[in-house]
């Protein structure tokens, strides 16, 4: 596990890695409460960026519905909370199961039955507005009225609870954010991470040289499910209220997404990289129209295509490779010596 953390890591990225800690530490105490709120945004997708993009990323499994995971794990952590009164901590493991079971089960359908591409896409956006229309029906979560978590003012910060101020979500968010780049700059140079490599460039020779491609890309989804399903509990606990109509709808999915796609699909910075520069931009660009008088609808939207755009046409791997080629920290894991698995079979 030592080799895997630290291994592959350059004396160059240690000390902006040491910067960057640095200067996250000590952003709320300098920052007003605005700033805060657009960083605690910032890295709730950080983190959900991470958490897809070792679906797509990793493994080449293009999901456009990944709300799913977010929302269940949003109201399950909720309604237990809200109804039985336990502690989201405690929820959060049912959540994981839940979305990791859910994930499971797509992943299931898709690769036993050969549904790969764009085809598998359209599957994670159909259990999505499956998953809409059930909870907007479903009166033990107060269906379209909405879930509301009690809501007071609290003098301390109630870390078990997930009652407090902003600063407590912060360093949460921050903490889920940090815990995930290491694992998955981990599972990135282990045999997994290889496999699903290999299964993204050319599933067909992966399953040729031996790798249960079935396997390793249902481990993917599962993994991403469940890590997804953590921000769901930042996402009901922070805002204290759900609607399905928000929770699940594919813009939330698409959202998601476009973090790791301006940053970089398929590295481990490029989806922090794409958080900060997505988010931070149109917020910034919000403000600066609303100071002006100008607020039209759907600003927020034609900024993220104008993005996608620019980044498809002029930056097509994403801002950080090239941004990392520069500053000399390219990530390039060696491979391991036993590429194949004892007992690992090619896949149905």
């Amino acid at each position: 596990m030592r080799r895997l953390l630290f291994d592959g890591v350059s004396t160059r990225a240690w000390i902006m890695l040491a910067v960057a800690s640095a200067i996250f530490l000590a952003a709320p105490f300098v920052v007003n409460d605005y700033l805060l709120t657009i960083l605690i945004l910032i890295l709730y997708f950080a983190y959900t960026a991470q958490a897809w993009n070792i679906m797509m990323g990793f493994a080449g499994q293009l999901s456009l519905g990944h709300a799913l995971y977010v929302g269940l794990g949003a109201y399950t952590t909720a309604a237990l909370y809200v109804h039985f009164g336990i502690a989201p901590w405690l929820g959060l493991p049912v959540a994981i199961v839940i979305s990791g079971v859910v994930g499971a089960l797509i992943a299931f359908l898709a690769f036993r039955f050969r549904v790969a591409g764009v085809y598998f896409a359209i599957l994670t956006i159909a259990f999505a507005e499956f998953a809409r229309i059930g909870f907007d029906h479903w009166a033990w979560v107060n269906g379209s009225s909405g879930l509301f978590l009690p809501v007071a003012n609290y003098l301390h910060n109630d870390l078990w609870n997930l009652r407090g101020k902003p600063i407590m979500f912060y360093y949460m968010m921050l903490a889920f954010t940090v815990a995930a780049l290491a694992l998955f700059h981990a599972l990135l140079r282990s045999r997994a991470g290889f496999f699903w490599q290999a299964i993204r460039e050319d599933e067909e020779a992966a399953r040729a040289l031996g790798i249960n491609t079935f396997r390793y890309k249902m481990y993917a989804v599962v993994l991403s499910a469940s890590m997804t399903s953590v921000a769901g509990v930042f996402f009901a606990f922070y805002y204290n209220n759900l609607f399905p109509e928000q929770v699940f709808h594919i813009s939330r999915s698409i959202e998601l997404i476009l973090a790791p796609i301006i940053g970089g699909i398929g590295t481990l910075i490029g989806p922090i990289i794409g958080a900060f520069l997505l988010t931070g931009l149109a917020e910034g660009i919000w403000e600066l129209m609303n100071a002006f008088g100008f607020n039209p609808p759907g600003a927020k939207q034609v900024f993220y295509g104008i993005c996608l755009l620019f980044v498809v046409t002029l930056l097509p791997d994403g801002v950080w490779p090239p941004l990392a080629r520069a500053l000399g920290m390219s990530e390039r894991p060696e491979p391991p010596q036993d590429s194949v698995a004892p007992g690992d079979k090619p896949g149905p």
